[in-house]
């Protein structure tokens, strides 16, 4: 499912998914930093490089598997944080039903 976000200061409008994140699972720290969300994009490198150093790479699979589950979460509740709001009652509902808000 989608949501949509609407920062009324900057008049910037959003879209984010809500729920598993298949790019994350697939492109790791890539996601965060396609998204300008560098915070989580150097908690992720850096997880990677310490949990991949010392399992060959297989650690690094699993800390992007594991963070695929609620990195749309971390990123909707930073969004929020950031002055954006559910820009309509559906993706509030949504965002709600998902826990986000």
């Amino acid at each position: 499912m989608f949501a949509n976000l609407v920062n009324e200061r900057t008049q910037t409008y959003k879209g984010v998914k809500v729920g598993f994140s298949w790019t994350e699972m697939f492109f790791g720290f890539w996601t965060p930093v396609f998204r300008g969300d560098f915070k989580w994009a150097s908690v992720l490198v850096l997880a990677e490089i310490i949990f991949g150093s010392f399992t060959w790479g297989g650690g690094a699979f699993l800390v992007t598997f594991i963070f695929a589950f609620f990195y749309n979460s971390l990123y909707v509740k930073d969004m929020v944080a950031q002055g954006y709001k559910p820009a309509d009652t559906t993706s509030f509902n949504v965002l709600k039903n998902a826990g986000y808000l």
